[in-house]
């Protein structure tokens, strides 16, 4: 029976997330929410110029209210987790949410402006560390844990140091999905992977809340991607790409292993080091690219890959660090670690 408010989360943000684009996407047209394409961007990106933006509260609408509700349910059927699991699980949601809303501001600007400049970056990262700062706060204030698991080694304490690390990597994991999402069905598609082995890891360790919501994420973004995949009917905005960062974070810390972000959101980590990497090298050779073009997914097209091609590569990269993850939870060596609730 605890699985099934896992399948029920699932099928029901697939549904809700699907269905709620009926609404959304022409919506989106009627009040003119249509992306400006970069000028330095892919020049056959400019086909894609008007197409709706904030498509991303179709997953967040799901995830939302399937996602939270189904976890409540759970609850209720007498399978009440401790208080701080619980408080994890709903302040990760709310931080997602509060991610999701700087990214609005953003997404607002840029298409009442109609330019692809919103916020400037200072003032993104001064409302991101904000918020990851009030997320963390909830945490403390709960009595959480300051030890994360580290595959073959097990719970390290970290101390006082566990909090401001914390925050730099949340921010930072943020924002590289940010910059994942830039070409149709990528995002979803590589969120929707990452979700589903954080919903096995929190299975495998007794985490059913986390399991839950996790199931509801990955249901959201399969239904987001019957409007997102190649050609996109909408995109998901920074509104919707700031919202699956937090969200993904908030999972990885609802199970006390955020060192996992760095293996299951590889995929994230490594376009937000092409973008660094890129301009340091820039910076470096007085004007050589070390990319054609940055993000490292922009390389990939400038090199003649269709997007599909490099959703599916992408896809199936993030499948391969999501399974190395789970063996590392399972089979590493180490028994599976008595998290403090």
């Amino acid at each position: 029976m605890t699985g099934m408010w896992t399948v029920v989360a699932a099928i029901g943000s697939f549904a809700a997330s699907g269905l709620f684009g009926l609404w959304l996407v022409p919506f989106l047209r009627k009040i003119h929410f249509g992306q400006t394409i970069r000028e330095e961007g892919p020049k056959w990106h400019n086909s894609k110029q008007g197409t709706p933006i904030m498509g991303g509260f179709m997953f967040i609408f799901a995830t939302v209210v399937v996602g939270t509700l189904c976890v409540m349910m759970y609850n209720l059927m007498g399978n009440e987790e401790v208080m701080l699991m619980n408080a994890k699980v709903y302040s990760g949601v709310f931080m997602a949410v509060a991610f999701g809303a700087i990214g609005f501001i953003d997404d607002y600007i840029k298409a009442v402006k109609k330019r692809n400049l919103g916020l400037t970056a200072m003032q993104k990262l001064i409302l991101q560390f904000l918020v990851a700062g009030a997320y963390l706060l909830t945490i403390y204030l709960f009595n959480g844990t300051t030890k994360s698991f580290i595959p073959f080694v097990g719970d390290v304490e970290i101390g006082l140091f566990y909090y401001p690390l914390s925050a730099i990597l949340i921010v930072g994991v943020v924002n590289a999905v940010n910059l994942t999402d830039g070409i149709d069905g990528l995002n979803g598609s590589v969120t929707f992977f990452a979700a589903i082995f954080f919903m096995l890891i929190a299975g495998y360790i007794g985490r059913m809340g986390a399991s839950i919501i996790a199931a509801s994420l990955a249901g959201a973004c399969l239904g987001f991607l019957m409007w997102n995949f190649h050609p996109a009917k909408v995109f998901m905005g920074d509104t919707g790409s700031l919202y699956l960062g937090g969200f993904v974070c908030a999972l990885a810390y609802a199970l006390d292993m955020p060192i996992m972000l760095i293996l299951i959101g590889l995929t994230y980590i490594l376009e937000m080091f092409s973008v660094i990497l890129q301009v340091l090298y820039f910076k470096a050779t007085k004007g050589k690219r070390l990319f054609k073009m940055s993000p490292i997914h922009h390389h990939f097209e400038m090199c003649g890959w269709s997007e599909v091609k490099i959703v599916l590569v992408f896809s199936i990269f993030t499948v391969i660090c999501g399974a190395l993850a789970f063996l590392f939870v399972a089979k590493g060596g180490v028994t599976v670690p008595s998290f403090s609730q």
